[in-house]
């Protein structure tokens, strides 16, 4: 992909505490106007990503660059728990310049939130509605969210998805969201960015990268060059084997895999050999 077309882009970014690197060589370009997802385990550095992203943290070497007026969602939503809705919308309005305080009231309305009601009495769902009305109500250009769903119901989980869905796609905006549930993200994000041990690990479009793989399940003798091999496991007399690139043999049944079970495949892969796989 051409840089000059991406939203975020990344180069050699890097992130040291005392303890060890939280991300290393990260080389990252989000297209921009697309929902992008970020997919790891935990420690994999997907906070510390948004965070050097929004330049709450400063990277240890390397560069991060996000073209066009951010939004950030952290996963606390930090919101004052003593104040009203109204009083949040307010600061909101206060310390953004280009605050569109008709669109983040609508937002609210639509939530069906009361202006009136603290923030500590909200539901979850709730509060990350108002979090997200303050979050798009600087009307950014790119918008990063930092595990938003997760303390939601699966109710409210897709309740909170389809609003923000609805409201990137009428904006444009180019999103970058993080999920431990991959399955929230099947159908939804249409780019993929999978962090392990602090680096990239695979990285495109979706619907190409599963294009460019097939699950296959055969006998447990069943025969894959190692070089296509992604991740393979066995039960008894069956292997099923996760592959790149790769015609099936006759002896195996295939399909594509679900964003899910690609992910899935890669994190296993590099836990359990401790290589970087390619992306």
């Amino acid at each position: 992909m051409d840089e000059g077309s991406a939203a975020l882009v990344a180069a050699g970014l890097g992130k040291r505490y005392r303890r060890g690197w939280a991300l290393r060589g990260c080389a990252v370009a989000v297209p921009r106007g697309r929902i992008a997802a970020l997919v790891g385990p935990n420690g994999a550095g997907k906070s510390t990503l948004m965070a050097l992203a929004t330049g709450l943290l400063r990277p240890t070497e390397g560069t991060v660059a996000v073209r066009g007026k951010p939004g950030f969602l952290a996963q606390g939503k930090p919101l004052y728990q003593g104040f009203t809705v109204e009083e949040v919308l307010h600061a909101g309005r206060a310390l953004n310049p280009d605050w569109d305080d008709a669109y983040a009231r609508r937002l609210v309305a639509e939530a069906e939130v009361p202006l009136g009601a603290r923030i500590r009495t909200l539901s979850g769902g709730q509060r990350t509605r108002v979090a997200l009305a303050v979050a798009l109500g600087r009307r950014p250009e790119v918008l990063l969210l930092d595990e938003p769903l997760a303390d939601l119901d699966p109710l409210a989980r897709q309740e909170v998805m389809g609003a923000l869905l609805a409201e990137v796609a009428e904006q444009g905006t180019t999103v970058l969201l993080s999920s431990h549930v991959i399955a929230d993200l099947d159908g939804i994000c249409d780019h993929l960015l999978l962090l392990s041990g602090g680096r990239v690990q695979l990285a495109g479009d979706v619907e190409e990268l599963l294009a460019e793989h097939r699950l296959l399940i055969g006998p447990r003798e069943l025969d894959v060059p190692a070089a296509a091999v992604v991740e393979r496991r066995e039960t008894g007399r069956q292997s099923t084997v996760l592959v790149r690139g790769l015609e099936p043999p006759d002896d195996a049944q295939a399909h594509e895999p679900t964003l899910e079970e690609l992910a899935l495949g890669y994190l296993r892969a590099g836990r359990t050999s401790g290589r970087e796989v390619a992306a």
